[in-house]
């Protein structure tokens, strides 16, 4: 069956840094949608970085723009999320999934994703 795995998450300080990955068995994420989303308490899950387009464009979420970057490693076939210059309010469970482009079409809402990760947690400390 399918199943990603997101390992990476853990306690840093403000100003810090983090590497997540979303590692995939039974589907080769290549030809596929992929995006990283959080959920903070309290709040509504929300979508931080997709690639949302074949040719590899991505979204950003305003709020990471010019601090985090999505990328793929197809060797691993997982899909990777660096987080720079980390924020307190950046602290959320963070979750990868993946869907056909055809279902996704171009979105980066959890609603259109199919397959999740388990969550890795994140937190920030100011």
């Amino acid at each position: 069956q399918i199943q990603l795995v997101e390992s990476g998450g853990g306690l840093v300080q403000s100003g810090g840094s983090l590497r997540l990955s979303c590692a995939a068995s039974g589907v080769t994420l290549a030809p596929f949608a992929v995006g990283w989303f959080r959920q903070a308490p309290g709040k509504e899950r929300e979508g931080v970085s997709c690639i949302i387009r074949r040719d590899g464009t991505t979204y950003y979420s305003d709020s990471v723009k010019d601090r985090f970057t999505i990328s793929r490693d197809n060797a691993k076939n997982a899909v990777l999320l660096q987080l720079n210059n980390l924020k307190p309010e950046d602290t959320a469970v963070y979750y990868c999934a993946t869907a056909d482009f055809t279902v996704t079409a171009g979105r980066c809402v959890p609603g259109v994703y199919d397959y999740w990760g388990q969550g890795t947690q994140v937190t920030v400390s100011s």
